[in-house]
Formats: C-alpha cells, structure tokens, sequence
C-alpha cells in the first residue's frame, strides 16, 4: 500500500511544476524534450549551464587579464584599479538575493535567459568606452556583475533538481570546473586579442558573440519547466496527504510569509554559517589573487631584471597568459580530486566533507605565503607554489557547494546559495582586490617611488590573504562539529 502511494505521488509530482506553475497560474507538465530518454535530456541541460558558466567567468576575469592596458588608458592608481573588480562583486551579490528570491517561486529558465542576455549586452557596449569616460566603465562592470548574479545563483538549484545525491556531486564538479576554466580562459582571451589587435577593447568583443549562442541553446534545449520533485515529494510524504489537481499550493501566498522564515532558519544552520564563512575566506583570496597576480608578477620580473618596464601603449601579457593556464591546469586537477576524494572518504567519515576543505585551505594558505616570499629571487618557484595554492584552492568548490544542499531543505536552496553569495562575496572579493590596492597605495606612499617599492607594496598586501586562508581552514573546522546533526535534520 505504501508503495502505491509513493508511486502515484510522484506520478503527480512529475505533472505539476511548483515554481513556474505559480508564476504562469497553470500546473501543466513539463515540456517534454527528450522526455522518453530523461538522461539524454538532463545531460544535454547540464552541457548548456555549463557552456553559460564558461561565459560567466570568462567575462569575469577579462579586466584582470589586461588590467596593465586599463590601468595606463585611464591612468589609475592601484586603489582605483582595484575598484573596478570591487564595483562589480558588490553588485554581483547585492543582486544575488533577489534572484534567489525569485528563484525560488518563479520560472528559472526565463530568468537565465533575460540576465545572459542583459551582461552579454553590456559586455559588448562597455568595449566603445573611451579615457574620458572611467565612471561608465565602473558602471558598466557593476551591470554586467548583475548579470552574472541570476546565473550563479539559479542554476545549481538546476542540477539540484536533475541529479540525485549520489550523482550530483559529480555534476558539480563538472559543473564548478567551468569556475577554474572560464577564468584563465578570461585571462588568455584578453591578453590574446589585446595583444593580436593592439587594442585591449577588442577583449570585451567576443564573450557577446558567444552569449548569444549560449542563449539560443537555452531556449531550444532546456525544459521550460524543471519541476522541483525533492521539495515537494518530501514535502507530501511528510503531510501523509495527496493534492488533487486542483488544489495548487498558493506559493505567491507561502512566498510572502515564509520568506522571514526562511533566512531565519538558515541563520541558525551551525553547518551553512560556517560553510559560508570558509567560503568568504576563499572567496577573498580568490578574489586578491585573480585581480593582482598577474600584476604582482609582472612587478617581480621587473625588479629582477628579466623584463623592462611597461612605457609602449600595449604592455606584455605574457604573465596573464601563463597564470591563465595555471588557473585552468590547476582548477580542473583541483575539482577533480576535491570530488573523487570526498566520494571516497565519505564512506569511512560522515565528516569528510569540511574535513577536506580545512585541510586544503591550510595547505593552500601555506604554499602562497611562500610563493610571495620567493618572488624577488626566483621567479619560477613562485608560479610553482602558486600552481599548488590555486589547486588546493580549487579542491574546495564543488565540495562546498555539495555541503550547502545536503545540510538545506530543497524548497530553501536557492534562498541559500543566494545568501551564501552575499556573504562570500560582501566580506570575501568584493572588497579584497580594492583592499588590496589601498595597501599597496599607503606601502608606496610611505616609501619613494621606485620599482623596488612598487613590488614590495603588493607584496607586503598579498601576505593578508595567507593569514585570511588559515581563518578560512578554521571555519571549515568548525563545520565539521556540525554537519552530522544538521544533515539530518534537513533529511527529516
């Protein structure tokens, strides 16, 4: 009898939609796009939010890449240099809650679409800004981070959705591997058209082309409804009841009363609070290494000779290119063992999962404080440890994220991840690469200009983030304590 049951709760649960169909005020099924082979179907979903992941980062780290080239055309200081990745994470996570929001109630696919339409637009518009006009720039990185803010946040609820436990993890990390990828694709990108076209503006002209394509294939490949099936069965079989047709859930209703709720019950989540605040950590690393390291060893090449200072319009990108292939070698290798570790070590320790991202957040803080320390006398130890730093950087993503959905209820997920976003972000990168510069600022301002003084300013400024990694390490300690007993609350 209770098999019956089951059977045809899900059979109902698959004909009805309880986070578009509210939006569009008909349950109706979903559209049935390979819908006789679903594992085709969600292979081909996973394989589009991947490719609009790729474009996500890519647009993310394109400034970076030639922030030599930018930083002489508008004439800027590291502080206001640093500024311009600041603008655009402020954004990217003040707009991170709301898409959460409406994540969670409405339909996901329109949503993806409107904002890879909206920073693919404003990528494209920002590369006809002139010198006179830095304030525009500013603005148009503050748009596009609002852009990226609907993607980052809605579409691993997705997956959520398509993959049980045991499998999602995997997805993930495919998923997550598009993080490490599109950024030092970024760098390669735009220090390759910069230096191909001898214009840095160039840069900012192809991720549009590529956006494009990538929402043409959401609209024909992805459903246009992905029922959100865990919440609800979960939700039914607690309740013991069975909804007729007709009787819809009121979720604009639910939205508005449990919305409080909701962040309230997260906030008491010992594992999500302390997930998060690791996640800051790295997020703030992340964020000062991405923005700086190229710089900083362009500066180390210099102090030892073996490049000249940048005095012709278009500078050397050699740097961007190289630690663009680190960022890319690194964070696949990163991803991959951070996965494959976690499913191993799962079976011997429900507490695995914070256990790993402790220990290489220590591991990671260590190998950057000696890649700075050997950066004045040699150059190729330093890109080595820092290979090491980003990999045990980049064990960490996917696993994080994986500790988020299983410790959170589905119907509060997006709301999660959203609020995660904020945090990370607010006290992580958003602020990061512009503190950064403002040391390095005040270091030089102590000292006479010279090249010697310009390295060690950024130097001195890059030791912050080995010391924030080892409170990153702590925080993930921290959640180790705690991440039985929520999971299984979120379980019941």
């Amino acid at each position: 009898e209770h098999e019956d049951t089951d059977l045809l709760l899900q059979a109902l649960l698959e004909g009805q939609n309880y986070g578009a169909a509210a939006a569009e005020g008909t349950p109706g099924p979903s559209v049935s796009v390979s819908r006789n082979n679903p594992a085709k179907r969600n292979c081909l979903v996973v394989a589009v939010l991947c490719f609009g992941n790729l474009i996500n980062f890519i647009d993310w780290f394109i400034v970076p890449g030639i922030l030599l080239d930018i930083q002489k055309y508008f004439g800027l200081s590291d502080g206001k240099a640093g500024l311009l990745q600041t603008v655009f994470t402020l954004c990217y996570m003040l707009a991170a809650p709301i898409f959460g929001y409406l994540g969670d109630r409405y339909n996901r696919k329109i949503i993806l679409g409107a904002g890879l339409f909206f920073w693919s637009g404003v990528t494209l518009g920002s590369s006809f800004i002139t010198e006179a006009h830095y304030r525009i720039f500013v603005l148009s990185r503050g748009l596009v981070g609002i852009g990226s803010a609907s993607y980052s946040t809605i579409a691993p609820t997705i997956i959520a959705d398509l993959f049980e436990e045991g499998k999602r993890t995997t997805v993930l990390s495919i998923f997550y591997i598009f993080i490490p990828v599109g950024s030092g694709c970024g760098y390669m990108l735009a220090a390759g058209m910069a230096k191909s076209t001898g214009d840095w503006h160039w840069a900012f002209r192809v991720t549009p082309c590529m956006g494009g394509l990538a929402l043409l294939l959401l609209i024909l490949l992805v459903p246009h409804r992905i029922p959100r099936r865990t919440a609800a069965h979960r939700a039914l079989s607690i309740s013991g009841t069975i909804l007729e047709r007709d009787e819809k859930p009121d979720v604009h209703r639910t939205a508005k009363t449990t919305w409080c709720q909701d962040v309230g019950s997260l906030v008491k989540n010992c594992s999500f609070v302390c997930s998060s605040l690791g996640l800051t950590a790295m997020a703030f690393v992340t964020g000062a290494l991405g923005m700086w390291m190229p710089l900083f060893l362009y500066r180390a090449q210099v102090v030892q000779g073996i490049v000249p200072p940048c005095l012709q319009e278009s500078c050397n990108s050699s740097n961007s290119l190289i630690f663009g292939g680190i960022t890319i070698g690194t964070g696949i290798l990163g991803i991959i063992a951070g996965a494959e570790a976690a499913r191993r070590l799962r079976k011997r320790n429900n507490k695995a999962d914070p256990l790993i991202c402790a220990t290489s957040m220590f591991i990671s803080a260590l190998c950057l404080y000696i890649a700075l320390m050997v950066a004045q006398t040699n150059i190729l130890s330093t890109f080595i440890f820092i290979a090491f730093g980003e990999l045990f950087l980049s064990v960490n993503w996917a696993v994080v994220t994986d500790i988020l959905l299983y410790v959170v209820t589905p119907r509060r997920q997006s709301t999660a991840i959203a609020l995660q976003i904020l945090v990370s972000h607010l006290l992580g990168d958003a602020g990061s690469p512009y503190l950064i510069g403002v040391i390095s600022n005040a270091i030089q301002a102590r000292n006479s200009p010279s090249l010697q003084w310009s390295f060690r300013s950024m130097q001195y400024s890059f030791v912050t983030c080995a010391f924030v990694g080892v409170f990153g390490g702590g925080f993930f300690l921290l959640t180790s304590f705690y991440i039985e007993e929520d999971r299984k609350e979120a379980q019941r």
